[in-house]
């Protein structure tokens, strides 16, 4: 990385590496003397041309100085490694990734004193200071115990139209020690490189902390997605892109997949700081568990047992599919799927399929959420309980045998099992239902029980015949 802390004769911006960023456009009336002094109104601001050089790291300051290109070639590449949801190896997209900030300190010719002739001020120091007079090319900051340093107008040229004008005599202001002991002998300051330094120091906390960082998409490179960290410029490698966001990709091209994807929130974790290379690796994948928990919280303080809601199906597990509801996930249990008999969820669903559930329990101290399918669909058993009669002969289909006996599901209510005890079978003794019926044989069958309450139906072979229900045969035929 060049050094950026002095100013001198050449500015240094970083090639273009064919990425998409989405800015705030500069100010285009260029300024190299202004007064800041309260009979001036007019402040200094970026031209077009500098503005559109390079993606800016700083997003409300352009580049301020260009480096030669040789220097610009032998800057590390922006991401070589791209990391898991858990600590392990990087792997990244090498010249994909973009640097996280741009050079906006001018390189100067000249060796710079470490600290200042009184060994108080020291070069890097981040100090807060008070505009102690302005002239129309400089800002003078008071930096206490008598010593006083200036922001030159280079600066100022590239600085936005309302930070000059926050610059103030008497207002406070963080600044950055470019230069201890310049060669007139001045302490020189950037505001510019004040802010970026904090917003590294952030970045290093969010690193160490692991906190969750929510941002918005910034840009994109066919290596990945650009985010905003303050004026710094993290990246999104393809490989630590949420699973949910990567199913929603479609198309070839980097701008078909990822421009859509633009301004859109953005929560990640800080993976990798590392100035000397201007770098700063993000991670979807490992923020997704929290992310995702974080709006289940806010999700389940919402909602109430009976509210209806569109989703989208997930994922499918043996024990019940799980449903997007709107940034959160609640549970369809295998039983509430269908009314009709569902031995694995992928017999009704789909992943992607868009649904219509009902909540039917919250637990908000474990964050669960459970959901209901075939609640929000007619329910067959009132159709037993209206249609069908004891004694009513039925046509079935077998579909299952058990050591306890066969169920048949009902020709015209396909939605109703039915149990046939291995004791309705036959008059003889059955050891296994195989002995009599097979799974598909279409029987005709009697209903010899009705428990709606519990959604039991009871059916028989062996009574089909029987006197027992002769009076009743004879008078419905």
């Amino acid at each position: 990385m060049n050094d950026r802390s002095d100013l001198g004769e050449r500015d240094a911006v970083q090639p273009d590496t064919g990425s998409h960023e989405v800015s705030e456009p500069l100010a285009s009336t260029p300024t190299k003397a202004v007064d800041l002094t309260p009979e001036v109104a007019q402040a200094p601001v970026a031209s077009s041309d500098e503005a559109s050089a390079a993606p800016s790291a700083v997003e409300e300051t352009p580049s301020a100085a260009e480096a030669p290109q040789e220097a610009a070639q032998e800057t590390p590449s922006a991401a070589e490694a791209a990391v898991e949801a858990a600590p392990a190896p990087l792997e990244m997209a090498g010249e994909d990734a973009p640097a996280a900030i741009d050079e906006t300190i001018e390189t100067a010719a000249a060796p710079i004193p470490a600290e200042s002739p009184s060994g108080k001020i020291m070069r890097g120091q981040l100090i807060e200071g008070t505009i102690s007079r302005t002239t129309p090319v400089e800002v003078f900051v008071d930096l206490g115990e008598g010593i006083e340093g200036v922001i030159p107008g280079r600066e100022l040229d590239r600085m936005t139209r309302p930070m000059v004008e926050n610059l103030k005599i008497g207002s406070q202001v963080m600044v950055y020690v470019v230069n201890p002991h310049d060669h007139q002998g001045n302490v020189l300051l950037s505001v510019n490189r004040a802010v970026e330094e904090m917003d590294w120091q952030e970045a290093e906390g969010f690193q160490k902390s692991q906190k969750v960082y929510e941002g918005h998409v910034a840009g994109y490179n066919k290596g990945g997605l650009i985010v905003r960290f303050g004026r710094l410029r993290g990246f999104v490698p393809q490989s630590q892109i949420s699973d949910e966001r990567r199913s929603l990709l479609s198309g070839d091209t980097p701008q078909e997949q990822w421009e859509k994807m633009v301004n859109e929130a953005i929560m990640v974790k800080v993976v990798e700081v590392d100035r000397s290379r201007n770098r700063l690796i993000l991670s979807e994948r490992a923020a997704a568990r929290e992310s995702r928990e974080k709006r289940k919280e806010t999700l389940v303080g919402e909602l109430n047992v009976g509210d209806v809601r569109t989703g989208r199906v997930v994922s499918l597990e043996d024990f019940g599919a799980f449903v997007d509801i709107g940034g959160a996930e609640g549970l369809v249990h295998l039983t509430e799927l269908s009314w009709k008999h569902v031995t694995h969820p992928r017999e009704a669903l789909r992943v992607g399929q868009q649904v219509r559930v009902e909540v039917i329990s919250l637990d908000k101290k474990r964050n669960r959420i459970g959901l209901s399918i075939k609640r929000q669909e007619a329910d067959p058993w009132d159709e037993v309980a209206t249609t069908y009669s004891v004694g009513q002969l039925v046509q079935g289909t077998v579909t299952k045998l058990t050591k306890f006996g066969a169920f048949a599901r009902l020709v015209d209510a396909p939605d109703i099992e039915g149990l046939v005890h291995i004791s309705e079978l036959s008059d003889e003794r059955v050891t296994h239902p195989r002995e009599v019926v097979q799974e598909g044989d279409k029987l005709t069958l009697r209903v010899v029980k009705i428990d709606v309450k519990n959604r039991r139906l009871g059916l028989s072979l062996k009574r089909v015949n029987s006197a027992e229900y002769l009076d009743m045969d004879w008078g419905k035929e």
